[in-house]
Parts: C-alpha cells; structure tokens; sequence
C-alpha cells in the first residue's frame, strides 16, 4: 500500500527531471526562442502528469463507491463455519458442543454482517484517499490548461 503511494511521485519527479534534462538541451542548441519551447514542453509535462493522476482517482474513487454499494459476498458458507469455523475461536469444546445450531447459525451471521461492514469502512476510506488524487491535482491542471491557452493566442 505504501509502494503504490510513492509510485506516481517517483513517476513525477522523473517527468520533471527529464524536463530538465530537455530544458538544458534546447537552451544549448538555441540561444533565441528556446525560452517558449522548454516553457510549452514543461506545460505539457504538467498537464499530461496531472490528468493521469485525475485520471487514475478517477478509477479508484469509481471502484471505491462499487465496493461501497456491492461489497463482495462473505466466502465461508455455514456448513463450513460448523465444521471449520469454531476451531478459531475461543470457546472450548465443551462450550462448542453445548451450541445449538440456532446458536452457530446467529454466531454465523454475526460474522457475516461484521465482515460485510469492515468491507465498506474500507471502501469509504479509499473513496476518500481517491477523491484525494481528484482534488489536489485537478486546479493544477486547469490552471495550466488556462496558461496554455493565454499563450497559443
């Protein structure tokens, strides 16, 4: 989780370091106009950078609100649960054979339901880290897009 928080800054600072890179040559090469290229090429390194992160927010925030809305079913049916499931926890097997099955069955559910709600606390809170990778990027981008659009006319 915390690698792929870091991905897309390394992938930023390695836009800007090329950019660098292309700045130093052009100023090289051209002495007389080379100022509003390098300009148009860092323009255009910002813009494309921060409409894939909107972009990939996008997608998350997207997956986020499906997961909130149809969180995926639970994978242990019941029969399992009897069988395999009260192993795990921490009565003992004379408390285990003094269960009802109605007992087993509220116990099931029980966990079911608690699985189910972990499962949408976690959708919400990448909901909220993607709307982060909406938000933040996003003025930047327009005011970019509107730089470039003062320059062109």
């Amino acid at each position: 989780m915390a690698l792929s928080i870091f991905v897309p800054i390394v992938l930023l600072v390695s836009i800007l370091m090329i950019t660098g890179v292309i700045v130093a040559a052009i100023k090289t090469s051209k002495p007389e106009g080379g100022n509003s290229v390098i300009k148009n090429v860092y323009i255009y390194l910002v813009l494309f950078a921060t409409l894939m992160m909107t972009i990939g927010g996008s997608v998350a925030a997207f997956m986020a609100v499906a997961d909130i809305i149809a969180p995926a079913p639970y994978y242990q049916t019941f029969e399992e649960y009897k069988r395999w499931g009260m192993e795990r926890t921490d009565l003992k097997d004379t408390e285990i054979a003094q269960l009802s099955e109605e007992e087993l069955k509220i116990r099931y559910e029980a966990m079911v339901t608690a699985e189910t709600e972990r499962q949408i606390i976690r959708a919400k809170n990448n909901l909220i880290k993607s709307l982060g990778w909406i938000i933040i990027p996003l003025p930047i981008f327009i005011y970019y897009q509107r730089r470039l659009k003062d320059r062109e006319a």
